[in-house]
């Protein structure tokens, strides 16, 4: 399995369940393909770069995920037939630098705060 990385934009006139409800459909993409999803970054409304659409700005969200890469163009598919999203980026992680910062990000902050906290301890400990 490789490591990726998936970005996309959803539009910001979706109401509160229809955005849990998209953001649903994609994850659940994803699982029935069969791939490991290890975080989910949901970043908020943003302002885009540029109009899209006429749409000033975005709901974000990255997915951290595990996956075969034959199951990649299927994801993709669906991610282009949903008119919701405005933009999607998914990127593939290669090397073992770029698969160890992949470990990084995909920890989830709680996790991270904890091995803050047991750091803190050790060295106050020492």
């Amino acid at each position: 399995m490789r490591h990726y990385e998936l970005l996309f934009v959803l539009r910001p006139t979706l109401t509160e369940e229809e955005l849990k409800a998209k953001f649903d459909f994609i994850k659940g993409v994803m699982e029935k393909n069969g791939a490991e999803i290890a975080s989910v970054n949901e970043m908020g409304v943003r302002k885009l770069a540029y109009e899209i659409d006429k749409c000033e700005r975005g709901y974000y969200f990255i997915i951290y995920y595990k996956a075969d890469p034959s199951i990649i163009n299927e994801i993709l598919r669906n991610l282009r037939l949903t008119e919701e999203i405005l933009r999607f980026l998914n990127i593939k992680y290669k090397n073992k630098k770029e698969i160890e910062y992949w470990s990084k990000l995909s920890t989830p902050k709680d996790k991270k705060e904890d091995q803050q906290e047991s750091l803190t301890q050790t060295k106050e400990g020492e």
